[in-house]
């Protein structure tokens, strides 16, 4: 089974950080997070496929934790590049029982101010890794969902619509409730050509 894939696009990191995709922009701006090209595995076809700009999983608790921390806190730049590379290199249980010190006797508590963000990414990087597909001649390439002709944009309209997820997966028993959720992330992170991005959902 090849490695699961850790990149995530600047609108992917603004999704799950429940955050304005400016924000993460800015981080990039200011080079306290930093972006290699590359492409998403299983997006082969279509605009899904193209190189793009890809961003480590400390980006996700490093924008939380900003964005929690904003109106609270003032970071010079050096100081948010430090955070960062306190960040870097940890996995999921790492990141979450992280202790860093932002300023003397100022320690941040990653896990109580970025925890939920950090599950949701986690989890979302395993689902779309799983789930998350584009295949010739299907859609015509569009990000589907593995398997099947669903959409990734399909399940993001329906809930626009007023739909449940809960609902939708109940009208496809043999898929993982997973599997939509991981869509309608996806499709949110990469708004089809044409149609201007929604504003990042914060999690409950």
């Amino acid at each position: 089974m090849p490695a699961l894939s850790l990149d995530l696009t600047p609108r992917e990191v603004a999704e799950l950080a429940g955050a304005p995709t400016r924000m993460v922009e800015k981080a990039i701006a200011e080079k306290a997070l930093s972006v290699r090209s590359g492409r998403l595995p299983g997006l082969r076809f279509g605009n899904v496929a193209d190189a793009r700009r890809l961003l480590g999983p400390e980006s996700v608790a490093y924008v939380a934790l900003i964005r929690r921390l904003t109106g609270v806190v003032m970071l010079s730049r050096a100081s948010k590049r430090d955070l960062v590379r306190a960040l870097k290199g940890r996995d999921w249980a790492a990141l979450k029982s992280a202790k860093i010190e932002l300023a003397p006797a100022l320690v941040a508590d990653v896990g109580r101010l970025a925890g939920a963000e950090l599950d949701r990414a986690d989890h979302y990087l395993t689902a779309r890794d799983r789930w998350i597909d584009s295949v010739a001649g299907i859609k015509g390439g569009l990000p589907i969902i593995k398997g099947t002709r669903i959409t990734a944009h399909s399940i993001e309209a329906r809930l626009k619509a007023g739909d449940r997820l809960d609902d939708i997966a109940a009208e496809n028993p043999d898929l993982p409730r997973e599997a939509f959720e991981a869509a309608a992330i996806f499709a949110r992170a990469h708004p089809l050509a044409g149609r201007p991005a929604a504003a990042p959902r914060r999690a409950a």
